[in-house]
């Protein structure tokens, strides 16, 4: 309640209608729903506001947390923080630690190792999918807010992206496990709601070290942008993101329909190593450069090789999906190799020499 004015805060129910709205359009009514929570404002205020409605919404919260173990103590208070909030809330609480160093670590190569916030969000991922399963949720949701879906398209957008990267962050991951109900609330919305339930959380000192591009974005940047050329930058971001994920969908049914027509299933004992491909309506008349490499995309990803090929990698791709000779090959990105051969293409990954004398 706003003390001095009697009334609840307008921003505390901005942030609780947007939320009732995405809990009705993500089907969360009734739903046992675990919230990932990291200590911090934005997944502090989900899980309050959850809490605060889950027997309007009949839906049974639960919090879960994730220890990265890369702040030492701090990362542990991170810790007990969540677990305080999970008994103030009265809801059931889980945690998991990971190593995120240790799977760098390990790594065979320099190009098969991933950074260290590519590994921290991997088992972060795990961790949260095997802690819903123990907590009996079949809902995981985590607290991104309108501001990471501006930042995550304008990071896209200057590090270079396909169209489908415009669509951003997705509300709801493929698999229907992972749901962002904040979405569409800005970060000064969840400020306010938080202050008016007179909120604590705790603050990650990374969110504003420089040396991530993120922080330099969020701290340097966006605002200049915002006062300089669209107040409501955030909102417009948004709406590309929305748009452009809608048509992505009605695009990628059309690439599985013509995948289905024209790719095999995976060729005989190699699982999805291999494939065979229609050699012939590769032509530009017959099929336009888009969904010739979207096709193409399509395909990589089905043997597991997609991360690493680039716009340029696509349409060479392409261009020998066009014309290339009967006994010639083309290598690609992740030891992938397109072969052409009498009757068809076959895109496959090389076998290494398992080694011993020739």
């Amino acid at each position: 309640m706003d003390a001095r004015r009697g009334r609840r805060s307008p921003a505390r129910l901005t942030l609780l209608r947007r939320l009732d709205e995405s809990v009705q359009t993500l089907g969360l009514g009734g739903r046992p729903v675990v919230v990932a929570a990291s200590g911090g404002i934005d997944s502090t205020a989900l899980a309050w506001a959850l809490a605060e409605r889950a027997a309007r919404l009949r839906m049974v919260v639960s919090i879960a947390h994730v220890n990265h173990s890369l702040r030492g103590a701090e990362a542990d208070a991170d810790e007990a923080f969540v677990r305080v909030l999970a008994e103030k809330l009265g809801v059931a609480f889980r945690t998991k630690r990971v190593a995120p160093r240790a799977v760098r670590s390990a790594a065979a190569s320099s190009r098969a190792r991933p950074t260290l916030q590519e590994a921290a969000r991997r088992l972060r991922d795990r961790a949260l999918r095997e802690m819903a399963k123990e907590l009996g949720a079949d809902r995981v949701a985590t607290a991104h807010t309108a501001d990471d879906q501006a930042e995550t398209v304008l990071l896209r957008l200057l590090r270079g992206t396909s169209p489908a990267g415009l669509g951003g962050i997705a509300p709801m991951s493929a698999d229907g496990l992972v749901v962002r109900p904040l979405l569409r609330v800005s970060r000064a919305e969840v400020r306010f709601y938080a202050a008016a339930r007179g909120l604590c959380w705790r603050e990650d000192p990374s969110n504003a070290d420089p040396i991530y591009a993120r922080s330099r974005l969020r701290h340097d940047w966006l605002p200049g942008l915002r006062e300089a050329f669209n107040p409501q930058l955030f909102r417009a971001l948004g709406d590309l993101a929305e748009a452009v994920r809608e048509e992505s969908l009605w695009i990628e049914q059309q690439v599985v329909r013509e995948a289905a027509r024209r790719f095999s299933t995976p060729l005989d004992g190699e699982q999805e190593l291999a494939m065979t491909i229609e050699a012939g309506g590769w032509e530009p008349e017959a099929m336009p450069d888009a969904l010739a490499r979207r096709l193409l995309r399509h395909a990589l990803h089905r043997i597991g090789a997609g991360r690493d090929v680039t716009r340029r990698h696509l349409d060479r791709g392409v261009g020998f999906l066009r014309d290339g000779r009967v006994g010639s090959s083309l290598e690609l990105p992740g030891s992938v190799r397109l072969t052409r051969e009498a009757c068809h293409f076959r895109l496959g990954r090389v076998r290494l020499p398992s080694g011993g004398s020739c």
